[in-house]
């Protein structure tokens, strides 16, 4: 039977080759060889687990050691007792460097390449404008929504208005939009801050505008608590007070020809020399090209002076507390503004009260951009 079927097998391989079929012996499966290649894929696989298990790792390195990513470190719980009590904080001699008066007001030059050409129109056309845009203070005392006007120069006309009320409503609307436009400026920059404050990591954008802003607010030490009590409004009852009693309503030399609503000095920058000044005083009076750029210098100047430290915590405190400022209250920290001392806060609660100027504190300036919507 063997024979047979190996005779058999033959035959058929023979007629198969005949044909042109080619028989090869199936190969004997080895279990060496199994375990051998099972032993292979499970080392690689092995591999690759660990390579992708350390691969984040390795490239947190290389970023660290290339890319030299910033961590901007908020330090804002551990300060805020010592920013609000006034204490200095603990410097290192690179941060002792002095921010100097330009580092300050660097965005407030920047309104003297605005060209020469700027027109003054009268206190008549002013009126037309007002008139023919329904621009009138008691639709913003009802409403509060002012309209975006935004004038470079005070009329002339101004101190020869006999009519103290008139004299007077034309000087808010003047200076009324101007003041909402830099707090809106304030508060995109708040807005942006916070933002910042609620991260770890930075961006190289994000880091570039924080240096700039703790040029511009004279934060020497970088620290984001600081920054955070400096970047905020003036109530606009506060700001037409004292633009109002700085300038006579609009009236004063100062005012007409320099621009200046707040009578703020200079020992370096450009500026007008008081009249009644003594002949060995060296102090001027700041001179600006616009309107605008006088109230920027005020903002920045109750925002980062040290005479204005104890009007800045009183700040933070109602922001903390409710979230919006009191101007009557605020207004008793400003007695350093003028020598008269507390003669003069007391002179700009008379002037908020008497004017009712606490109605233009919630107005709004109506948007011109989509981000200033998202504001009101």
């Amino acid at each position: 039977m063997t024979n047979f079927n190996k005779l058999s097998l033959t035959k058929i391989k023979n007629i198969l080759l005949k044909k042109g079929y080619k028989i090869d012996k199936k190969p004997s499966k080895s279990l060496g060889n199994d375990v051998k290649n099972f032993f292979y894929i499970g080392l690689f696989s092995f591999f690759l687990i660990g390579f992708f298990g350390v691969l984040p790792k390795i490239t947190n390195i290389v970023s660290d050691v290339f890319s030299k990513a910033e961590i901007v470190e908020n330090n804002s719980k551990k300060n805020f007792e010592k920013v609000l009590s006034g204490k200095e904080l603990e410097l290192s001699p690179e941060e002792k460097k002095k921010i100097t008066f330009k580092d300050l007001f660097f965005d407030v030059f920047d309104f003297n390449e605005i060209p020469s050409d700027t027109v003054r129109l009268s206190a008549s056309t002013l009126e037309q404008l007002f008139k023919e845009t329904k621009y009138n203070l008691n639709d913003v005392r009802e409403n509060k929504m002012v309209k975006p006007i935004s004038l470079d120069l005070l009329p002339n006309e101004i101190k020869f208005i006999e009519n103290t009320k008139k004299r007077k409503e034309l000087f808010i609307k003047i200076v009324l939009p101007l003041i909402l436009e830099e707090n809106n400026r304030i508060k995109l920059d708040r807005k942006r801050l916070f933002v910042i404050l609620n991260k770890n990591n930075n961006s190289k954008s994000e880091r570039v505008w924080l240096n700039n802003k703790f040029k511009q607010y004279g934060v020497v030490n970088r620290d984001l608590t600081t920054l955070k009590i400096r970047m905020d409004e003036i109530p606009v009852s506060l700001a037409i007070a004292q633009a109002a009693k700085e300038t006579g309503w609009g009236t004063s030399r100062f005012a007409l020809e320099g621009n200046a609503l707040f009578g703020q000095w200079t020992w370096s920058g450009e500026g007008i020399k008081p009249a009644a000044s003594d002949s060995d005083s060296s102090h001027k009076v700041m001179k600006f090209k616009v309107l605008q750029a006088s109230v920027r210098a005020y903002q920045r100047n109750l925002n980062t002076h040290s005479s204005y430290k104890e009007f800045r915590e009183e700040r933070a405190t109602q922001r903390d507390n409710n979230g919006k400022l009191n101007s009557l209250e605020l207004v008793e920290y400003l007695d350093k503004y003028a020598a008269t001392g507390k003669e003069y806060t007391e002179i700009l609660i008379k002037i908020i009260k008497q004017n009712s100027l606490v109605d233009f504190d919630d107005s709004k300036l109506l948007p011109t951009s989509e981000k200033l919507k998202k504001l009101i």
